[in-house]
């Protein structure tokens, strides 16, 4: 496993765009924009996804270059459209996609940019702040779930297959040129899970993807609340737009089986040795993800304890999918 990233102190060989998508976020693109400042960035690109809020004002004061998204074309996904007309209006050598609940940390562009010098592109893991009870216990039981599926991150020199391929949106680095040589968002135009989708056809196509620990140089409050948390990480996370149902369905009994149910047959004195070696995996797994969370509460060490009503969630996200999201339905 790699290290998590120290502040980067080289400044980027090339010039850097950042380019942030924003769809009614006056609340929390001022923090995202002032982490930004005095850091190894040329311009920073705000493309304001039709908002009803104070959005483009907020950037523009922070001195952000405000681009007023267009309404979406047929087909697309509002994520991916504001993206691409961000893609299309940035000019630096590398871009990077960061979202609005991000708050950058100083030395965070160089780090990345230096990291994805031997890779085609890089997402990168933040430090989750998670304030309430709630989100504390059910935050950190959704992110198992994407480690059992897809084994842990930032693994040096190995790259997974197609199927398997993953990446974190709220951090991207690619190289501008290659990027739209390849197609761009446009690649993934109609996805809502467009990060998974992304990873999983640029890998098709021979990319190499990394992944780096930036939790010391990047934050994130995903969500204000806990009935936010079960919503939109609920929706997302199975990827249900972008994996076979065979897949999804194989993923659920798996996670049911090995993550969600020993600890309650252990509870219920109903386990078995089996049940014990999975529990202590599950406890050990949980353990190491507290240096990517803060505050640690008393819901974050009671998270193991969410894991049937998560997979609940999950499950009914694959058999039901949410069409549905920031106010948009799509087919």
């Amino acid at each position: 496993m790699k290290l998590p990233l120290a502040p980067g102190a080289t400044p980027p060989d090339g010039t850097v765009s950042v380019v942030i998508p924003a769809r009614d976020e006056e609340a929390r693109i001022g923090p995202c924009l002032a982490g930004l400042e005095g850091q190894a960035v040329d311009e920073v690109i705000v493309v304001d996804d039709e908002s009803a809020d104070a959005t483009a004002t907020v950037a523009e004061t922070a001195g952000a270059r405000v681009v007023r998204g267009t309404p979406r074309p047929p087909g697309w996904a509002g994520k991916t459209w504001a993206l691409e007309q961000g893609l299309r209006e940035a000019t630096g050598d590398w871009i990077v996609f960061l979202d609005a609940d991000t708050r950058p940390q100083p030395g965070l562009i160089a780090a990345l940019i230096e990291a994805a010098w031997p890779v085609d592109l890089v997402s990168a893991g933040p430090l989750f702040l998670v304030d309430g009870f709630g989100e504390q216990l059910l935050h950190p039981a959704f992110l198992a779930t994407i480690v059992y599926r897809f084994g842990p991150p930032g693994i040096s020199d190995w790259q997974p297959s197609k199927r398997r391929a993953t990446m974190n949106g709220q951090c991207v680095v690619v190289r501008r040129s290659q990027f739209l040589a390849a197609g761009g968002w446009a690649l993934v135009h109609d996805k809502m899970t467009e990060d998974l989708a992304l990873a999983r056809v640029l890998r098709a196509r021979g990319w190499t993807i990394g992944f780096e620990n930036v939790g010391g140089l990047l934050q994130v409050r995903m969500y204000e609340t806990a009935a936010e948390t079960w919503t939109g990480w609920g929706r997302s996370l199975m990827a249900p737009d972008v994996t076979p149902l065979a897949d999804n369905l194989f993923d659920l009994l798996t996670l049911w089986l090995v993550m969600a149910l020993p600890i309650p047959r252990l509870l219920l004195r109903r386990g078995d040795a089996l049940d014990v070696v999975l529990a202590a995996v599950r406890l050990s797994l949980h353990r190491g993800f507290s240096g990517g969370y803060r505050p640690r509460g008393p819901g974050f060490w009671l998270s193991p304890l969410a894991d049937v009503p998560v997979m609940v969630r999950l499950t009914q996200s694959v058999l039901r999918p949410t069409r549905t999201w920031r106010g948009r339905t799509y087919d």
